[in-house]
C-alpha cells in the first residue's frame, strides 16, 4: 500500500508543478506558483525520505516490507 502512496505523491508533485507553471504564465501570480513549487518539493522530499537508502544501504520502505513479511 506504501509503494501506492509514493507513486501517488511523485505524480500529485507533477502536478502541483505543472499547475504553478501554467498559474505564472497565465495569471502572473506569484505567490501561489511559488507556494505550489514549494508544497511540490516537500512531497517529493517525503518520497526520498522513504525511498532513499541510508549508509548502511538499506531503505526505510524496504525495511518496512521486510517486517511485515
Amino acid at each position: 500500500m506504501l509503494p501506492l502512496v509514493l507513486s501517488l505523491c511523485v505524480l500529485a508533485a507533477l502536478a502541483l508543478i505543472t499547475g504553478a507553471v501554467v498559474l505564472w504564465r497565465r495569471t502572473g501570480n506569484r505567490r501561489n506558483a511559488l507556494l505550489m513549487i514549494v508544497l511540490a518539493a516537500i512531497a517529493l522530499l517525503n518520497v526520498a525520505i522513504w525511498t532513499v537508502p541510508d549508509g548502511s544501504g538499506d531503505a526505510p520502505l524496504g525495511k518496512l516490507e521486510r517486517g511485515a513479511r
